[in-house]
């Protein structure tokens, strides 16, 4: 009885070496072209079809899997990259826009002591028709009112890149979440229908 053990056991051992013996032929294969310019979730798709589960364990080429492995980190480290990009320029236009806004502060503030002195109205020393002189002074107000909502909609859109960039990684998040489910759940369907077989072979 003991001798029928062993030789049973060692059923799963020899077939265990023969898909290392596939995987070591198989190994020399060229890099599929998808793994080097398909998206992040069709290389996993791909990774996930073309591999095989045995005892609760994926057999995948140690290339490919280092493969997928570096591009994962890579577009991780891009949307790192980007987004302290972007934060770092969100600060600047903030600073710009703090810097134009008490800019037309001090221009507004001028004006009103212009208006208060239009009896005796200069312009670089240069004495000025008060027609003339409120048209110069609004050209000025409005560019720089122009400036500063160049600076504003510059914000807006960066803001907006973020929003995007930020949605963009959650979405691969939680693409990545519900790939792991997923194939928790067909390791424990297998687990199960291992279980079963067993299960129903020592019933007969």
């Amino acid at each position: 009885m003991t001798v029928i053990r062993k030789k049973v056991s060692l059923l799963p051992l020899a077939i265990g070496l023969f898909f290392v013996s596939l995987l070591n032929l198989s190994g020399q294969a060229q890099m599929p072209d998808i793994l080097n310019n398909g998206t992040l979730q069709e290389q996993l798709e791909y990774i996930q079809g073309r591999t095989q589960i045995y005892n609760n364990f994926r057999a995948i080429r140690e290339d490919m899997f280092q493969k997928v492995k570096n591009n994962s980190l890579d577009s991780l480290s891009s949307y790192a990259n980007e987004i302290r990009a972007l934060s770092i320029n969100l600060k600047d236009r903030d600073a710009k826009i703090d810097s134009l806004y008490l800019l037309v502060t001090g221009t507004r503030d001028q004006l009103s002591q212009a208006v208060k002195e239009r009896d005796s109205l200069r312009f670089l020393g240069i004495p000025m028709h008060k027609a003339a002189y409120n048209l110069v002074m609004w050209l000025i107000i409005a560019g720089l009112l122009f400036l500063l909502g160049s600076g504003f909609m510059l914000f807006k859109r960066n803001q907006g890149v973020m929003a995007q960039t930020s949605e963009d990684l959650a979405e691969l998040r939680e693409e990545f979440e519900m790939y792991r489910i997923k194939t928790r759940e067909q390791r424990e369907k297998m687990v199960m229908d291992h279980f079963n077989e067993v299960r129903k072979l020592k019933e007969k």
